[in-house]
């Protein structure tokens, strides 16, 4: 091994997919032209789905190919490429999105220069029918306090950069919540148990390009977004300790409710997000559907429009 890639630390970039063969190969070209120094592997692991075997290469930027071995979804693929992967860092990138060439090299340094961060994140564009908006934080650490008050949206799944020591080791991070509903949220609940032990070191710069509108597996499954939201709940009591934060996650609870067309919930959650927080616009969003004046999907097509969600 040379000392200029000796110098930095191996990373293991672990992308999950299901059925979605050329999106897959757009991501996993943007990851394997990296102009980063270090050892690079990637392992591309298919949920429920048949691997695709000839997507295994050798050579300096090694790719594999392998199935979700622990509970299907994507927290249980994240983490059997976290096992299989014996790298310093193990990196996240969804199977629609992109890296800029850039990203590992600057993002490495911006971890290495914390020592006792586990984690980093970067900020994104988002892709939506044609148009692209950038997402920045305006930040270049995140604590708990900030992740409970906001889930910021910009630091995506796919920016996760993290310390595989941590990640593997139960009494430090740990893996992805595996029991995180439809595995949602399982994102915001990693930076948040992250930024508890310190806060989340960030590159504010978009180097990670997110597709919207790509054919999620989860886009209007509003079911599972209220259960997930109740999940990071009761799991994390900084959120309810939040005002303006839990009037954010009851306003989203309302919103989900109203699409689902349980009346009762969403009244419910509306009121506890007025109560929180009189200011929260997703309570007005909730009632705008409840009314039948708005269908969700056509408020969240405006938002998406803006490079946002609800």
């Amino acid at each position: 091994m040379s000392p200029t890639i000796a110098r930095w630390p191996s990373v293991g970039v672990v992308i999950p997919t299901r059925n979605r063969p050329e999106l897959l190969r757009r991501a996993l070209d943007s990851v394997r032209a990296q102009d980063y120094p270090g050892v690079l592997r990637t392992l591309v692991v298919y949920d429920r789905s048949e691997p695709d075997t000839s997507l295994a290469v050798d050579g300096d930027r090694p790719v594999g190919v392998t199935a979700n071995a622990r509970v299907p979804g994507l927290a249980g693929a994240r983490n059997t490429g976290i096992v299989a992967l014996a790298t310093d860092l193990v990196a996240f990138c969804d199977d629609d999105d992109a890296w800029a060439p850039g990203k590992l090299r600057r993002q490495v340094g911006r971890l290495v220069a914390e020592p006792t961060a586990e984690m980093a994140t970067c900020a994104i564009e988002v892709t939506y029918r044609g148009a692209t908006t950038p997402r920045l934080a305006g930040v270049d650490s995140v604590p708990v306090d900030a992740l409970a008050r906001s889930r910021m949206a910009m630091l995506h799944s796919s920016t996760f950069l993290l310390r595989r020591a941590a990640l593997v080791d139960p009494t430090r991070l740990g893996l992805v919540a595996e029991d995180a509903p439809g595995s949602q949220n399982e994102d915001w609940d990693l930076l948040l148990r992250a930024a508890r032990r310190h806060p989340v070191a960030h590159l504010d710069e978009p180097l990670v390009r997110v597709l919207w509108g790509g054919g999620s597996h989860y886009a209007y499954e509003y079911g599972t977004k209220i259960s997930s939201l109740r999940w990071m709940i009761d799991r994390h009591p900084e959120i309810a300790g939040c005002a303006p934060g839990a009037a954010r996650v009851y306003g989203q609870l309302a919103c989900w409710s109203a699409a689902t067309g349980n009346r009762a919930d969403a009244w419910r959650w509306t009121r506890e997000a007025v109560r929180n927080n009189w200011r929260e616009p997703r309570a007005a969003i909730a009632l705008a559907a409840m009314s039948g004046a708005v269908r969700m999907e056509t408020v969240l097509d405006a938002l998406h429009r803006r490079g946002r969600g609800i």
